[in-house]
């Protein structure tokens, strides 16, 4: 009421103009309301087929009509959360060059590489991965694991295949780099010259600096920076439809094939019809879920974060 009355006192331009953004502030949630309820929609069948059951069963065979969402649910997990270990610490490297070391021109040069990075489609990323990397990891990187230590543990067993869950979470970890490290340092360039300059005058080097100045000030904003990653990486599709291998099973191997949620929507819907059709738009309602609750966890995480006596920039 108090904003009407605020309105009915303005001008009609300011009467219109708040009309209009409160459109475009309520498309959004009409837009993510539309989603949910056509997903849900749709895969009602699927749903009265197969229950909650289809959440925690990882069988998959179309020709027995058996479905169950595990395997892919277990497959975007884990290539989600390896790249972004791979991409996180080099992503905010990055941004601690470009915003504490780097010059101006170089500051400028890599910004803007990191940017066209981005900027790259995802078919371009995968085709990258079917034809380079995997040849590269094939032949120089997997035998020296194997013959290291490492070699050892279960989750480097097994003969390395191209398309594999390992080059597809590299290749997902080449693709969210740019995401983790421009937002990285847009929250590190805020940071107050203050703090750093208070560090530096008591005798601190440029690494104390950083990690006791800037790092717990930015600190989560960084890890919005990182979790915004993974999301991204959940969600992927293309790339790791080329290189994942789309076999539904749950791999305990890096180098073994396998399946994320998006990789087998996008394989088999074209093709799709009857209860498959209905199970492969469930699926997508559990990627749909997945990315929410990673986005939900994210805020919560930073705001905690951010509440704390040490906490930074909110993200």
């Amino acid at each position: 009421m108090n904003l009407l009355k605020r309105i009915r006192r303005g001008h009609t331009s300011d009467t219109i103009f708040a009309f209009v953004a409160l459109l475009f502030g309520l498309s959004i949630v009409v837009i993510m309301g539309g989603i949910i309820f056509q997903l849900w929609l749709q895969s009602s069948v699927a749903r009265s087929e197969f229950g909650w059951s289809f959440l925690w069963s990882a069988a998959y065979r179309p020709g027995e009509n058996e479905y169950g969402a595990l395997t892919f649910i277990y497959g975007t997990l884990v290539t989600a959360f390896l790249a972004i270990l791979l991409a996180g610490p080099v992503g905010v490297g990055i941004a601690a060059y470009l915003v504490e070391i780097a010059p101006d021109r170089v500051n400028r040069i890599l910004g803007f590489v990191v940017e066209l990075l981005a900027a790259i489609p995802s078919i371009v990323y995968g085709l990258w991965g079917f034809f380079v990397l995997a040849p590269f990891l094939r032949d120089y990187v997997v035998p020296v694991i194997q013959a290291s230590p490492l070699g050892w543990l279960p989750i480097f067993g097994g003969t390395f295949f191209g398309p594999t869950v390992f080059t597809a979470s590299i290749v997902l970890a080449v693709m969210i780099l740019p995401t983790v490290a421009a937002v990285s340092r847009d929250v590190i360039r805020a940071v107050p010259q203050d703090q750093r300059e208070g560090m530096l005058a008591l005798g601190a080097t440029r690494w104390e600096m950083f990690r006791q100045a800037v790092l717990p000030y930015a600190g989560s904003g960084v890890l919005g920076a990182i979790i915004l990653g993974l999301g991204r990486a959940a969600g992927e599709t293309m790339a790791v439809t080329f290189i994942i291998g789309n076999s539904p099973r749950l791999f305990d191997s890096l180098f073994d094939q396998g399946a994320t949620l998006a990789s087998i929507i996008a394989g088999q819907f074209p093709e799709a019809g009857g209860i498959l059709l209905s199970v492969l738009i469930e699926l997508g309602l559990v990627l749909f879920i997945i990315t929410i609750l990673i986005n939900i966890s994210a805020r919560l995480i930073v705001s905690l974060i951010s509440r704390s006596p040490r906490g930074g920039i909110r993200a």
